[in-house]
């Protein structure tokens, strides 16, 4: 997981919530990380996928297509 930085830097700043009394935003930062473990590892096994040749693109899907084509 190479974006996993993020999930230390939650971490610090949940520590600082806690240092500081912040409760509400501690545990707001806990739900946050959550969310955040969640969709990387939704992304590393897309990347898994297209490393495959499992992708929209050879499905012959597009998440964002427009028009009627």
């Amino acid at each position: 997981m190479r974006s996993d930085w993020i999930l230390d830097v939650l971490a610090d700043l949940r520590s600082f919530a806690q240092a500081n009394d912040l409760p509400k935003l501690a545990e707001q930062l806990d739900d946050t990380a959550l969310i955040a473990t969640a969709e990387l590892a939704t992304k590393d096994e897309r990347s898994a996928k297209r490393g495959h040749g499992r992708d929209e693109q050879n499905s012959g899907t597009h998440p964002f297509r427009l028009g009627s084509g």
